[in-house]
């Protein structure tokens, strides 16, 4: 197959945050499969003048790359719905990988999933919640780790780190390393926001494959249903890199762990403090079970959650509901772009009405975080009032604020 796949080069687009996930990620996995890859820039806001260009440029490689599938990871509403549209009436099948929808699919997986021709989902909760909405293209999967990025298990002696994590610093991270501090457990973090800063993607394998022990926050902050705000816990996708690269992984307890991994004989898991301290301890105290913790969970990541066994699984789904609905017979056709100019035509940017709605922002948070909350703001009001709308070309965060989406 040829796979046209849309997501940033980098983490939220930019360079300073190092290469981005899916990046360093799927390409690889899909290549692995023996398809022909190709990728297109959609998060770096240097790269494009504004949405309407991303767009334009983004139908043009479709023509020009002419692929069988369209794998796309937007983080909002960088990738119009009409384009999504066209895509798909040109012949071409539409993938979407949903990230965070334990939290993310109220205010955005539902509104896409119409558009493309399968959504995959790494959430139980969401996939539940579009099965009771009659969102029939949602499919249920999970993160995993690539096959080019698997390492043995080092013996605990051998180690460098004796606690690692990787991650960036956001969200209550910061107050789970301070509080270990203060009990005497040092933890050595990588990632934007932290002292040692950003790592390339190439060494973060190593680097837990060198700490005896590799933590993970399951937390992605705070969220709202409705008026009432709650904390979202996961799965990440460092659940399965960690094993992957050889590393003894101790985690935060999240709904469903039990269903990839055996905890207490393949990863551990924690529940609080307390029980982050005394795991931590205990398991330093013993070598000789971090590593059959290692190996274990690492024989099983490398039989059942390598990101080329869940990509061969999502490409055979979506040939077979494709055929099941005729989509057997799509042909490659060109893309309508009168219809793409009427969407353009609708994305009418309003300088005046942004700096408006940002100044108070400005005055409280400065020029560069000022507008970045005040979109934050207006996409927050807007998915909950206006709804799908939001990701289409006539949607105002996107109309309004570009450098800051």
């Amino acid at each position: 197959m040829r796979i046209l796949c849309v997501f940033g080069h980098h983490n939220y687009g930019d360079p300073q945050r190092g290469e981005g996930y899916e990046y360093c990620n799927f390409l690889p996995a899909l290549r692995a499969l023996g398809h022909e890859v190709e990728h297109f820039e959609s998060l770096d806001r240097d790269a494009w003048s504004d949405f309407p260009e991303l767009n334009r440029k983004l139908l043009e490689k479709v023509e020009s790359f002419r692929p069988d599938v369209l794998f796309c990871v937007p983080m909002h509403y960088e990738v119009w719905l009409e384009t999504l549209s066209l895509v798909r009436e040109s012949g071409v099948f539409v993938v979407n990988w949903g990230t965070d929808d334990s939290w993310k699919y109220a205010q955005f997986s539902r509104y896409i999933a119409p558009a493309v021709d399968l959504c995959a989902s790494t959430s139980h909760e969401a996939f539940a919640s579009a099965r009771r909405e009659g969102l029939n293209s949602f499919w249920l999967t999970q993160w995993a780790a690539s096959g080019s990025r698997t390492l043995e298990p080092l013996p605990a002696s051998k180690c460098r780190y004796d606690v690692s994590f990787v991650g960036s610093a956001y969200g209550n991270r910061l107050q789970w390393v301070e509080r270990l501090a203060r009990r005497g457990i040092a933890v050595e973090c990588f990632g934007h926001g932290w002292a040692n800063g950003p790592v390339d993607a190439e060494r973060i394998p190593q680097i837990y494959r060198e700490s005896v022990i590799s933590l993970n926050f399951g937390d992605s902050g705070v969220h709202w249903r409705g008026l009432r705000p709650y904390r979202s816990r996961q799965i990440k996708a460092r659940v399965f890199e960690v094993p992957a690269a050889g590393g003894c992984l101790l985690t935060e307890r999240a709904d469903h762990l039990d269903e990839y991994y055996r905890r207490g004989e393949e990863v551990l898991t924690f529940e609080g403090e307390d029980d982050l301290v005394w795991q931590i301890q205990a398991l330093l105290n013993d070598p000789q079970r971090r590593d059959a913790l290692a190996w274990a969970g690492y024989r099983r990541t490398l039989a059942e959650h390598l990101y080329e066994t869940r990509f061969n699984d999502l490409l055979s789904i979506l040939l077979q509901r494709s055929q099941g609905e005729g989509g057997a017979n799509r042909t490659h056709r060109p893309i309508a772009w009168p219809e793409f100019e009427r969407a353009v035509a609708l994305h009418r940017p309003a300088p005046m009405l942004r700096d408006f709605l940002a100044w108070p922002f400005r005055m409280i948070w400065g020029e560069r975080r000022g507008p970045r909350a005040a979109r934050r703001l207006l996409f927050e009001l807007s998915w909950r009032l206006a709804g799908r709308r939001t990701y289409t070309s006539s949607g105002w965060p996107g109309r309004l604020f570009y450098r800051e989406s």
